[in-house]
């Protein structure tokens, strides 16, 4: 039995849910799009409005990504959609090493394994799921037809962004040598009890209902459609490849690589 969830009545999704969730092998998919609004900082304010619109053109693949979470009781998978860059017909594959790449969730566990492509090099993250203070409001609002309930977090950024690089992290003393306060990042998630699965995309989970929206930053995420039972049933595939590692050590190896690189080519720039 296949049921859209965005586009169907929500009092007729209520009494058949429980119904779904009794079952041993209930399965859903949840579809997301994520939208980034493009920074340029001071460097921006000397740029005309067709330059603006060129480079957001050129970035659109990585300002705008769709993501799909399958998921059951217990466990779910989330990965990006493969897009083809409209200038180059590729892939993004430099933007790909900084990217989160197909992570299973597993909430009765409460464990996380993550594959992530680096360089050529495969790791597979095995670390706990992040521990999320959700602070719910009663604020809500429909989403489609879901209404949905606001909950708020402050989360250590690093927490959030550990497959991620910058160089503001190396840089985690100041000049006394004192470490730094370490950077928090504000989390909006709305969620609906219609859909009783504390699951999410990304990091997120852990609230009375799956979340359908997360806005983070200059970035938001939106459910665009929900098919419960789908016809098709897929198995949630666990991550196996990859050399195991922990979040902190991909961080260190992901922090080491692009040190050692821009040492290089330091060097060769000397050398010329």
């Amino acid at each position: 039995m296949k049921r859209s969830i965005l586009s169907k009545p929500t009092f007729v999704i209520g009494l058949l849910l429980p119904l779904f969730m009794m079952s041993q092998d209930f399965q859903g998919k949840a579809y997301y799009f994520s939208k980034s609004k493009m920074e340029l900082g001071s460097f921006g304010a000397t740029m005309s409005e067709a330059q603006k619109k060129q480079i957001a053109e050129r970035l659109k693949n990585r300002l705008e990504q769709t993501y799909i979470l399958t998921f059951n009781k217990e466990g779910s998978t989330f990965k990006e959609d493969e897009k083809v860059d409209a200038y180059s017909g590729a892939t993004d594959t430099w933007g790909k090493n900084f990217t989160p790449g197909v992570q299973y969730k597993n909430v009765k566990t409460k464990s996380l394994l993550q594959k992530q492509d680096f360089y050529g090099k495969q790791f597979l993250v095995k670390d706990k799921l992040l521990e999320i203070d959700w602070k719910i409001g009663k604020e809500t609002k429909k989403i489609g037809n879901y209404l949905s309930i606001k909950a708020t977090a402050v989360i250590p950024s690093k927490d959030l962004n550990w497959y991620d690089f910058s160089w503001g992290q190396l840089q985690n003393t100041d000049d006394e040598g004192e470490e730094k306060e370490e950077p928090m990042t504000e989390v909006t998630a709305w969620y609906t009890p219609q859909i009783p699965l504390n699951q999410g995309p990304l990091e997120y989970w852990g609230l009375p209902g799956l979340i359908l929206e997360v806005n983070v930053g200059n970035t938001t995420m939106l459910c665009s459609k929900i098919v419960m039972n789908p016809d098709e049933k897929t198995n949630i595939k666990i991550p196996e490849k990859g050399k195991e590692v922990t979040k902190a050590e991909y961080q260190e190896i992901i922090s080491n690589k692009m040190v050692e690189m821009r040492n290089n080519r330091t060097r060769g720039r000397r050398s010329n």
